[in-house]
């Protein structure tokens, strides 16, 4: 477990999810970087493959009733999926105040480790089985961590509910 310093000026957004990390007592490091503007620049800069970034989506089912979904990097929800596993009608994505509201974490900093309230988490079939990247809470902040921990660690369930981007 650990981090790497860079002289970086801790948020607390940042403190929480290394705080909620190290809890749950799975290897990770910490990787800081500048800004970035795709998913192929955030892999270069954590030094993984595209597919390996996680990105952390807020979904909500109802009326303050949400989870998180993590897809790996080029894929995206796939909708009819999600709705089947979770045994609903709907669901949406909210706006970026009410994600930052319920999670306590901007969009593009989002994760389920250190979220203000803990809400279920759907990790699709694709990411467990390697290394991947995670936010950590701040821009240009990630946790390295195995997928299968990810998995363990946040009690998730596990299922295919995403596609590749830019399939219908």
């Amino acid at each position: 477990m650990g981090e790497q310093t860079t002289g970086h000026e801790v948020t607390e957004g940042e403190r929480r999810a290394v705080a909620a990390l190290e809890a749950s007592e799975i290897p990770f490091e910490v990787t800081r970087h500048g800004p970035v503007r795709s998913l192929a620049e955030a892999a270069a800069a954590r030094g993984v493959d595209p597919s390996a970034i996680v990105k952390s989506l807020v979904v909500r089912r109802g009326d303050d009733d949400f989870l998180f979904v993590l897809v790996p990097g080029g894929r995206t929800i796939a909708w009819p999926k999600l709705r089947a596993l979770l045994g609903v009608a709907r669901l949406s994505m909210p706006d970026a105040g009410t994600a930052r509201e319920v999670t306590g974490y901007e969009r593009g900093t989002i994760t389920p480790f250190g979220s203000l309230r803990a809400w279920p988490v759907v990790v699709d079939a694709h990411v467990p089985g390697g290394t991947v990247s995670i936010g950590a809470g701040a821009h240009g902040v990630a946790a390295t961590v195995h997928g299968d921990d990810l998995v363990r660690a946040l009690d998730a369930t596990l299922a295919d509910v995403t596609e590749p981007e830019g399939d219908a």
